[in-house]
């Protein structure tokens, strides 16, 4: 600890050694000097520090009796651990809410009382109130997307005699509305759209194609696209920083699953078959859901596609560098009676994140 060498020590290589220290003792340090406390709200610094620390790869577990106490699974250790998230931080009116959608460290909450959604970011203790655009309010399918500027919140709604989709951008804090899309309604009730190419992609029920909305532009589209043969039910995932957009999906006759697999879509528009789930656990995984696939949702989580079922309290995923599948285990204290509302979310923790 010689100051001599210490002082001489280049700034980018101290970052990168205290990007290694707990989440907790680094806090603890920013009021040592004016330095650490300005690392806390430099994005370059939290960057190495998400990838670095062990509290940056998080599943979180949202249950209609859950009541603000939300199980958390680390995919790096491969354990369930005991967090609490800090939502005291919240407005009295955040005391009863519905956890919605969650993207780079920001959660969108409803909050029904109120009339409202909530965006917040847990670590910064940051959040904004958004009044509905209507009411009353009802809405499906709402998926919050991250952009340069911001972020945007997409969801349909069935007021009118013909659906619309409303669009929240934080930018410049305003909703737009567009016209909708009836099929996506019929199914996917717990689907979020996958962001791929500037819109939000969405698998729809039989004839099964896929249709993308441009959130710049506000239009939908049906991509030119051939769905895979004696598909029972389709769910689209896209890699964010990859750039790719995936599809899981049954393959069987007579809306019954024989076996799951995994496409990408290629170059030509083709989907290209990636890998199939071994027989073993798609047996598992069709005895859980039953055949039906309403209740079937996935996401991406860091490198994993997560596929859930709304009445099952553990994951399949499949780790897609290694096209290999594994079930995430049930949280051991979840009550046995909890029987179905079981929703997972991808949190991965950003300070800079901005609500």
């Amino acid at each position: 600890m010689d100051p001599g060498i210490w002082s001489k020590l280049p700034a980018e290589l101290l970052e990168h050694i205290l990007s290694f220290l707990p989440l907790k003792t680094f806090l603890n340090l920013r009021s040592t000097c004016k330095r650490f406390k300005s690392l806390v709200f430099s994005p370059p610094f939290i960057s190495k520090h998400s990838s670095a620390s062990h509290f940056s790869s998080l599943l979180l577990l949202s249950h209609p009796q859950c009541h603000g106490h939300f199980p958390l699974y680390d995919t790096i250790r491969g354990a369930w651990r005991n967090l609490a998230l800090p939502f005291s931080f919240l407005p009295p009116s955040a005391a009863h809410f519905n956890l919605l959608s969650s993207r780079n460290g920001l959660f969108c909450l409803s909050l029904p009382s109120s009339s409202c959604f909530l965006v917040c970011n847990l670590l910064a203790n940051s959040s904004r109130v958004i009044q509905f655009p209507l009411f009353p309010f009802a809405f499906e399918m709402l998926t919050l997307v991250p952009t340069p500027d911001g972020y945007k919140i997409f969801m349909l709604c069935s007021k009118y005699s013909s659906d619309h989709s409303f669009v929240y951008d934080s930018k410049d804090h305003s909703w737009t509305r567009h016209d909708g899309f009836q099929p996506l309604l019929i199914d996917n009730f717990h689907q979020e759209g996958a962001s791929f190419n500037g819109s939000l992609c969405f698998a729809t029920p039989e004839p099964f194609s896929v249709v993308s909305f441009d959130l710049e532009k506000g239009k939908w589209e049906t991509l030119n696209t051939a769905m895979p043969g004696e598909l029972t039910f389709g769910r689209l995932v896209s890699d964010p920083d990859g750039g790719k957009l995936y599809l899981v999906g049954g393959i069987g006759r007579n809306g019954i699953s024989r076996s799951m697999r995994l496409w990408e879509l290629g170059n030509g528009g083709m989907w290209v078959e990636v890998e199939r789930l071994p027989e073993l656990m798609c047996r598992k995984f069709m005895s859980v859901c039953y055949h039906n696939y309403e209740h079937v949702y996935c996401f991406w989580h860091q490198g994993m596609i997560c596929v859930c079922c709304h009445t099952w309290p553990e994951i399949l995923y499949c780790k897609v560098s290694r096209r290999t599948w594994h079930w995430i285990p049930k949280c051991p204290s979840l009550p046995d009676k909890w029987s179905c509302g079981f929703r997972w979310f991808s949190f991965v923790p950003q300070f800079y994140a901005l609500a």
